[in-house]
Parts: structure tokens; sequence; C-alpha cells
């Protein structure tokens, strides 16, 4: 797992970095390259890395406190439930009794490398994938899109078509009509626009 390196300056061969003291969530761990452990649960997505906060290293020489030059890796894994807690009460002579349970939420990590450049949320070629899915999205949604439609009617719900519907004007309303009758097909939704439309077409 660990390979011994060359410094750029000197030419020697320098030990790596065997461990690090990180500092996650508020809390501490003691950790080494490839290792995996579980802490409280993180805002972060399945696959994204980061760079935890490091207090100390160690195993090249002797320990260095917060180095400025160092950054550890971590990917996170997935997040999973912790083992269950049995909580109990009870009071005697009362018949009193309560039992619940509590697991919790934590995320599974693993560290990838100690030492080197700091990596961002999301690699580059998954931040430009990602980048290019949303785009290719909002594309196909755009050419699915019949032009004059009400704005942000993907996102309306049936009620609220039901009260806007009047005040929308023939080419809007055909134009829902079609997006609706294509995608959303949502039977109230429907039954309103037609209304509203022969509603127009009386006036």
């Amino acid at each position: 797992m660990f390979h011994e390196r060359v410094s750029p300056l000197t030419g020697v061969l320098s030990k790596p970095m065997t461990y690090a003291i990180i500092k996650v969530a508020g809390k501490q761990y003691r950790v080494r390259e490839g290792e995996r452990l579980l802490v409280d649960r993180l805002a972060a997505d399945d696959g994204d890395t980061f760079s935890p906060d490091v207090l100390l290293v160690g195993g090249a020489g002797p320990p260095a406190l917060a180095p400025a030059d160092v950054n550890v890796t971590a990917r996170v894994l997935g997040g999973v439930k912790g083992p269950k807690i049995r909580i109990g009460k009870y009071k005697k002579r009362t018949g009193y009794r309560r039992h619940t349970g509590f697991r919790a939420s934590l995320t599974q990590i693993e560290i990838e490398s100690i030492g080197g450049a700091k990596y961002s949320a999301k690699r580059p070629a998954e931040k430009a994938a990602a980048r290019d899915e949303q785009t290719e999205r909002v594309a196909d949604k755009s050419a699915d899109r019949p032009k004059g439609m009400p704005a942000n009617y993907e996102e309306m719900t049936v009620a609220e078509i039901k009260d806007a519907a009047s005040d929308w004007n023939a080419p809007m309303l055909a134009a829902a009509l079609e997006y609706e009758q294509g995608h959303g097909k949502r039977k109230g939704a429907l039954a309103a626009l037609e209304s509203a439309i022969a509603a127009k077409e009386d006036s």
C-alpha cells in the first residue's frame, strides 16, 4: 500500500506519511491510507471526495502538528445506520413500561491519500460529465416543451393549474394542453385546461 517516494528537491528516497489525525464533523480520528471508517452523517453525495482538517501527521519522522503542506483526501462511500440502541423505562408498582430504540445516522468514508494537493468535492472528469448530463437534460426538456407554454408549468400542481388556467390566453392553454397530453396526462389538469379552452371559445 505504501511506496517510497523520491523527493523532487534532494533526489533522496523518503518514506510517506503513514498516519494522520484528522477532524471530521467536530471529532478526531487516527487514519491510514486505504482505511475505512464511520463518521457522523455528512452532507455529501456518494462518491464525493473532500479534504478534512489535518491536525497531525506522522510516520516519516517526528510527528508534525497542523502541517500546512500535507492534505488528506477522503471519499464518501455512502450513508449507513449505526447499531441499534434499545432504551427502556420502568416504574415499579405502576405498570409503567416504555421501550424505544435509536440508530445513529452515519457516513462511511475511505481515506484515499495522505499528502499531496487538495482534491475538490468532485473529480474534474466527474464534474464535466455531470455538467454535460445536466446540459443534455435541459436541452431535451426545452425540445419537448411546446412554444408559448406558461412559465414553470412542469412544476405546477393540478390545483394550481385549475386556479391559473382562467388567466391564460388561448395559445398558452393550447400549449399547456399539448404538453399535458404528451407528458403529464393528469386527468384533473386535462379537464381544467379543456374547460378553460371551452370558456375562451364561448366568450
